[in-house]
Parts: C-alpha cells; sequence; structure tokens
C-alpha cells in the first residue's frame, strides 16, 4: 500500500469524466488526477504520470505526458 505524500511515476491510460480525469493503471486499479492543467491531447491515450499520492486513489499530478 503506497503512503500519503510518496512520489508516483506511473504508466496507463487517460481517461476523462464527468468529474475530471482518470489514470487506468498498467499494474491495475484507476485513480483520480488532480491537475493543473487539461491534458485534452492525451486523453484516451497511454501516458506517465508523476506527482504525490494524496490518499483515497488520488494524486496530485505535476505532469502528464505521452509515455
Amino acid at each position: 500500500m503506497i503512503e500519503i505524500g510518496a512520489g508516483v511515476d506511473e504508466t496507463g491510460r487517460l481517461l476523462r469524466d464527468e468529474a475530471g480525469f482518470l489514470l487506468q493503471r498498467d499494474l491495475g486499479g484507476t485513480w483520480r488526477l488532480v491537475l493543473l492543467r487539461v491534458p485534452v491531447d492525451h486523453v484516451e491515450k497511454r501516458v506517465r504520470v508523476r506527482g504525490y499520492y494524496a490518499g483515497d486513489d488520488i494524486v496530485q499530478a505535476d505532469g502528464v505526458a505521452a509515455a
């Protein structure tokens, strides 16, 4: 189990829903992303997300880039 505040560097598929953005992780499971910028060019594509785990399957993302 990952601890709150731990660094995150994950790959997966970027999804969008009515509440925002999700990362469908390559390792399994889904994380909700808190983003400062809207990465519309990467929706439905494989991406790499870096940031910090905030708890309750939420990641404060510093960046989203093509994987």
